[in-house]
């Protein structure tokens, strides 16, 4: 009986933290005060983190990259073409290293002319670029584009929106 009391516990006391685990690692991402139009986009596109990715998809149910952008964008009054390509001619120009939060990098493989990505700049400090970005093979994430092997060789340029 005292086993079986104490097993009854254990699961308690265990389970739920289990199953929270997951749901508060996500909102120590998002929940941040904001203090500005850039800060209020990077938190509002976070809510969407774990959308699936599809082709031509521009709302929750599932998104592309350049749907994902101008759904986020167009929350906040901003119209985006429905292209990464098309997306990369509007806004101010900016170098790369230079971007902030609510500015969106674009990607271009080397023989090809034409961009292929959008994702939208979390944050950018030392420890590199951020962005939010919905990918083929994982949906809507956040990650660091400076240190991955995958994106970095193709980020091509940087747009900004928001002054």
């Amino acid at each position: 009986m005292r086993l079986m009391l104490f097993l009854i516990v254990l699961s308690v006391l265990f389970l739920p933290s289990c199953h929270s685990s997951r749901k508060a690692k996500a909102e120590l991402v998002w929940v941040k005060k904001s203090n500005s139009k850039q800060d209020e986009m990077v938190a509002y596109a976070q809510k969407y983190l774990g959308t699936p990715y599809k082709y031509a998809g521009k709302d929750p149910r599932a998104f592309d990259c350049s749907g994902f952008t101008s759904y986020v964008f167009s929350a906040f009054d901003l119209r985006l073409s429905a292209t990464a390509d098309g997306q990369s001619r509007q806004g101010r120009e900016i170098s790369p290293d230079r971007v902030r939060a609510g500015d969106l990098v674009f990607f271009k493989r080397p023989r090809n002319r034409q961009i292929f990505h959008v994702s939208l700049v979390v944050s950018n400090t030392s420890e590199g670029i951020t962005v939010i970005h919905s990918t083929t093979s994982r949906g809507v994430i956040m990650e660091n584009i400076s240190r991955s092997s995958y994106w970095k060789p193709f980020l091509y340029k940087a747009r900004r929106f928001l002054d």
